[in-house]
């Protein structure tokens, strides 16, 4: 009972295993890629810690030149949250914007930092993105870390541009 590959190929079974096959490699191609360090929605692991690191800061003091839960400035809350999430940056906003690249608003994800014209100065206050148009900051003198809109009108006016750490 010799069978010939043209009778093997025309057996149902033989039709079913490739059709599943088949199936298994296109779902396993049609995945997008994930990086290490990198969750399915793109955003880097450590970034994502740095945003719960510096949401677990909300209502200390702010502080000029701080960078520890006693007080913060707004880089030093940057500075400690990237420290935590075990990433060394720089320590003051123009230092942070110039080791950063520019992002959309369009894809802003957990960790990014926000700067914003304060005071007729360029980027002299950044934020981390926290997700759903929020983000903590440590604002100014006399006031306590918070968490802000994006779209409210002062924050939406001073707003200029949003930046990402590379290589996390």
């Amino acid at each position: 009972m010799t069978r010939n590959v043209f009778q093997t190929l025309r057996h149902p079974l033989f039709t079913l295993g490739a059709l599943l096959l088949s199936a298994a490699l296109l779902t396993a191609c049609g995945e997008a890629p994930v990086r290490h360090g990198t969750t399915a929605a793109g955003a880097s692991s450590s970034a994502i810690k740095a945003g719960n690191a510096a949401a677990s800061m909300l209502g200390k003091p702010y502080r000029y030149g701080g960078y520890s839960p006693k007080g913060f400035d707004c880089s030093g809350l940057v500075y400690y949250s990237y420290a935590r999430a075990g990433v060394k940056v720089p320590r003051n906003t123009d230092a942070q914007r110039k080791a950063t690249q520019p992002v959309s608003l369009g894809n802003l994800q957990k960790g990014d930092l926000l700067f914003f014209d304060e005071r007729g100065k360029h980027s002299s206050h950044v934020a981390i993105y926290l997700g759903g148009g929020t983000f903590v900051h440590s604002p100014s003198s006399g006031k306590r870390v918070r968490e802000d809109r994006l779209a409210d009108p002062y924050w939406k006016k001073s707003f200029a541009g949003a930046r990402r750490f590379l290589g996390l």
